[in-house]
């Protein structure tokens, strides 16, 4: 390997030992051995490219291109089919949903009508097949977290017009930091003695899969990836238009910040190429300017566009040397290190990449109970999978909402709303303590509902609030 050239002596008998203890793992593949060893090296070099403050530069409408400037899509069937039977549509599907309290794949919450995301992404995808006649496949990359799981849930799927393949990112053991040993080595030989690299993997787990030539050799040449929480991440055929046409080899589909939004990557010029540019690459002088909407003015998606050629191109040359991001974690009292690489970093590696700035409707993510209330209320309704914003709602924004711990676990939530409040005249809502909802409340305005300390404060049935601060039954 080149890399231990540039490493110190001690980095080098470091490396060195782990790489004989990682060969004696029998769980994993030699490529996931030689990736996981490429990545450690490299970390060790500490070759993390500290950025060059005065050399960023915001990018042009060329290399970040406004949606509204996409030229419009073939009307003719013909020349629509032919474009999306180039394309494989592939969801980030390792996750589980422990945040929220579920101890599956996060994709099987369900979102609205009794459907889970997953549910919502094959029927918006056997749509698209049958009504154009093509043959969209869907990809899950798993990790070995929701693997066996996922491979059970995708059999109810098995008659449907859409062809579904699994294959798994890869699997590294976790580091003891206190002597760079692996966690497995330690007599951790169960799940926790591992973890998914990250997101950045898919590049190369494509490749080792087999999947990546399979998918060649039937002609497909772009792939469409995005988490699998993200429900605003629906096939776009104007943005796979305008790839095909101008021949770039990977897009971010980016979003304007809003102050949610502030710690979420943005996208630079950075001598003569368009790369992502992420919180922790910030030097500390400048976080507050990072975080400013003023100057960075978009974030990333990560709703990425990748031509499955140039992949393969750059993973068999090994070129894809994203960022390092060490995640520091605890298990049983150890200190462990996992060192793990986001895809969207991915993008400077590309040829004639680009950016495109996209409306916000298409970043949809839910990643706590709060965000699961808005998508499950009268604020969105359900459209051949597609979940669409109410247009009776006038503020471009959503509410802001905030939920006490006790609204947490998807279970807990579920039980204290007897059905989903109306909130398309909503600003915000702040809900702390032991509160529980009935059925047809309306919320209007800023909603503050914060039970007393081991009181229990229901809301009755049928109540519209609006602008209201709530503390007891007195307040209604």
């Amino acid at each position: 390997m080149a890399a231990a050239a540039t490493l110190s002596a001690p980095d080098a008998a470091k490396l060195s030992q782990l790489k004989s203890a990682v060969s004696g793992l029998g769980q994993i593949s030699e490529s996931e051995k030689n990736g996981f060893i490429n990545l450690v090296s490299r970390y060790l070099s500490g070759e993390a490219q500290h950025v060059d403050w005065s050399k960023i530069q915001t990018p042009t409408d060329e290399i970040v291109v406004p949606y509204d400037s996409l030229a419009p899509t073939p009307q003719d069937p013909a020349a629509t089919k032919s474009l999306l039977d180039k394309l494989v549509v592939l969801k980030l599907n390792g996750g589980l949903g422990t945040t929220m309290g579920c101890t599956g794949p996060k994709s099987v919450i369900e979102v609205r009508n009794g459907l889970t995301f997953l549910d919502l992404i094959v029927i918006q995808i056997e749509n698209l097949n049958t009504k154009y006649g093509c043959n969209v496949p869907l990809l899950l990359m798993n990790s070995f977290n929701t693997h066996d799981d996922t491979l059970k849930i995708v059999e109810k799927y098995a008659n449907s017009n859409i062809d579904i393949h699994t294959f798994n990112q890869s699997q590294y053991p976790r580091l003891v930091v206190e002597d760079f040993m692996p966690l497995p080595c330690k007599g951790q030989t169960g799940k926790d003695g591992w973890y998914p690299p990250g997101h950045g993997d898919v590049f190369a787990s494509l490749m080792n899969s087999g999947k990546l030539d399979a998918l060649l050799s039937q002609g497909k040449e772009y792939v469409f990836a995005a988490n699998s929480d993200n429900l605003g991440a629906i096939v776009d055929l104007k943005i796979l238009n305008h790839l095909m046409t101008n021949k770039n080899e990977y897009c971010m589909e980016v979003t304007p910040k809003t102050l949610a939004d502030v710690k979420g990557g943005t996208l630079i010029s950075y001598e003569g190429k368009v790369q992502l540019l992420e919180i922790a690459q910030v030097p500390d002088e400048h976080v507050n300017e990072f975080k400013s909407i003023e100057k960075f003015k978009i974030f990333n998606t990560n709703n990425l566009w990748v031509n499955l050629k140039a992949i393969k191109r750059l993973v068999e040359a090994q070129a894809l040397k994203m960022e390092i991001i060490p995640n520091p974690k605890e298990v049983d009292g150890i200190k462990v290190l996992q060192l793990e690489t986001a895809a969207g970093a991915a993008i400077k590696f590309f040829d004639n990449a680009i950016g495109i700035n996209v409306p916000r409707s298409r970043f949809l993510p839910v990643k706590a109970t709060s965000d699961l209330l808005l998508v499950q209320s009268d604020l969105y309704t359900l459209v051949d999978g597609f979940v669409e914003r109410n247009k009776a709602r006038t503020n471009p924004s959503n509410p802001s909402i905030e939920l006490g711990p006790e609204f947490k676990k998807v279970g807990n939530f579920l039980s204290r709303f007897k059905s989903i409040p109306s909130i398309i005249e909503l600003d915000s809502l702040k809900v702390s303590g032991d509160v529980w909802f009935g059925t047809g409340i309306t919320l209007k305005g800023k909603v503050t509902i914060a039970a007393k300390p081991g009181v229990k404060l229901e809301i009755p049935d049928g109540v519209v609030l609006e602008n209201k601060e709530i503390h007891g039954p007195e307040d209604l």
